[in-house]
């Protein structure tokens, strides 16, 4: 059950003509997610504390919360947010599918924008960067 203010996650999958491993490097490592996302201190350990430098809106604290290599890695993002990769093969294709959950109507985000402003944003930069910043690195 959703909690009152709480605003649906955002979902995008996409199938990418690469094998699991190599989709998993590219999701997985600092290196691999700064060829598609940001630049980050990321490092798959769990429990792992580290950095997403998110541009000018600064550097964003993160911890990773789930692990399950090849397959899920997924961390807390800021003071609200959690943000899961999800890959499964299928032949000798991934489908990829990221997780973007914790919005709620009733918050405000670091920078004191609402959550509800925030998402749509969000929303819209998530398929760019699914559909043609990640297929464009790792389909290279």
């Amino acid at each position: 059950m959703q909690q009152q203010g709480a605003l649906p996650e955002i979902r995008q999958t996409i199938l990418l003509n690469a094998p699991i491993d190599k989709v998993w490097k590219a999701v997985s490592t600092a290196e691999g997610i700064a060829a598609w996302w940001m630049p980050s201190t990321f490092e798959a350990v769990l429990g792992k504390e580290f950095i997403l430098h998110a541009g000018p809106f600064g550097d964003s604290p993160c911890k990773i919360t789930e692990l399950d290599p090849p397959n899920r890695v997924g961390f807390d993002w800021g003071k609200d947010w959690h943000l899961t990769f999800e890959l499964k093969q299928i032949e000798d294709k991934t489908e990829f599918t990221l997780i973007h959950s914790g919005w709620d109507a009733e918050k405000v985000t670091e920078f004191g924008q609402p959550h509800t402003a925030v998402r749509g944003m969000m929303d819209g930069g998530w398929v760019k960067i699914v559909n043609e910043a990640l297929p464009a690195y790792i389909e290279a």
